[in-house]
């Protein structure tokens, strides 16, 4: 209570908020007095003491903002110990560790708070998995902590946090914060792997890949939120990383026209292209094995063929891994349209990942009516 009672507020508006949360800590210090299990009173009173430490002025220094963020951090751990299925709790809890990160910088305390704000968020999302903010802020956290670890540790934490916002998008496909996250952490992916000169084997994504698929969900996180200037001004570095004018070029192996259930001997691997009205096929037969990025091997391509397969934006229902036995061997795709489903196989998983989110933003943003944004930046 001397904590929060010191908290005096930076403005009017911050003074009379501070008032009322001070009144709300004395009834829940009274409750606890009453009955110290009290967990949901513990918890309010956590969240207390957090808004506090939103009211603290960048040059208080008694009570601080961490010493209000730390005592928080002790009544979420109490909650959370009488009431161990409290999501809500770890979930705030994770937020309180991490505001208390942000101020040590990369040190070993911050490294220390991040490892326990991602295994807050971990948990929080164990108890309650329908949560794409949880999941988008436990990728944050993840992000942070691979500034700070060892080069040998780095790769396997950034590769978790593309993991947990891709989990974000797949249970909010509007989810444009998760959206540009993901966007961010590729592209410093793409130039981690540029800066230490590793070489990379065939199956791993190139470093021109990486971009242009960061490219592809900052252009989308634009698309959905045009207003925001922190998108725009992403979309002005990552624009040209596009295989334009198109928002995604790549193969996939599909049967011949008409004939889904045709032998795996006549399905053949070619080139399709993604734009903001659909998804087409642009060449026919098995391509030349090259390193040149998706834009150039479009560019190249010596002769394009009335598309054999078009699937327009508008006609798509649903789109899902697929994981059949039937199909050939590879990453599963099924499309689902309203003239019935359509099977294509990716080459590896990961880049069946890629396909799956491209199409399923390309749609989303069509249904939220921001088609012609997305098409503004892919056709200028």
């Amino acid at each position: 209570m001397d904590l929060i009672n010191n908290v005096t507020g930076v403005d009017e508006e911050g003074r009379s908020r501070q008032r009322i949360l001070s009144f709300a800590a004395k009834r829940y210090a009274s409750a606890i007095e009453r009955n110290p299990e009290d967990y949901d009173a513990l918890y309010n009173w956590a969240l207390v003491l957090q808004e506090s430490a939103d009211n603290v002025g960048p040059d208080s220094i008694s009570p601080s903002k961490d010493a209000l963020l730390e005592e928080a951090c002790k009544k979420y751990d109490e909650a959370t110990r009488i009431c161990p299925t409290l999501h809500d709790a770890f979930y705030n809890w994770a937020i309180a560790i991490s505001d208390r990160a942000k101020m040590r910088g990369r040190t070993k305390e911050a490294e220390e708070l991040w490892k326990q704000a991602t295994k807050n968020y971990e948990r929080a999302v164990q108890l309650n998995w329908n949560s794409p903010q949880a999941l988008n802020n436990w990728g944050l956290a993840l992000q942070e902590l691979s500034a700070i670890v060892s080069v040998r540790e780095k790769q396997t934490i950034v590769q978790t946090a593309i993991n947990k916002f891709r989990a974000a998008i797949q249970l909010q496909f509007d989810f444009h914060r998760a959206i540009y996250n993901l966007g961010t952490v590729l592209y410093g992916l793409a130039e981690d792997t540029l800066r230490t000169g590793r070489q990379f084997d065939a199956k791993e994504i190139s470093p021109n890949e990486l971009y242009s698929q960061s490219a592809i969900y900052i252009a989308a996180a634009h698309a959905l939120k045009s207003n925001y200037s922190v998108y725009r001004s992403a979309l002005r570095l990552v624009r040209s990383m596009l295989p334009l004018p198109y928002l995604k070029v790549g193969y996939l192996t599909a049967p011949p026209t008409g004939n889904p259930v045709a032998p795996h001997n006549d399905w053949k691997r070619s080139q399709f292209v993604l734009n903001h009205e659909c998804l087409q096929q642009v060449s026919r037969g098995e391509p030349k094995q090259s390193t040149q990025s998706p834009s150039a091997m479009l560019a190249s391509t010596t002769h394009i063929e009335k598309p054999l397969i078009k699937v327009d934006i508008l006609d798509i229902t649903s789109i899902s891994a697929c994981a059949d036995l039937t199909l050939p061997p590879g990453a599963g795709l099924c499309i689902d349209t309203i003239r019935g489903p359509l099977y294509m196989v990716a080459d590896t998983w990961e880049s069946m990942d890629g396909w799956l989110d491209a199409i399923r933003l390309v749609y989303t943003i069509f249904a939220r009516g921001k088609s012609d944004v997305l098409a503004g930046v892919i056709t200028g």
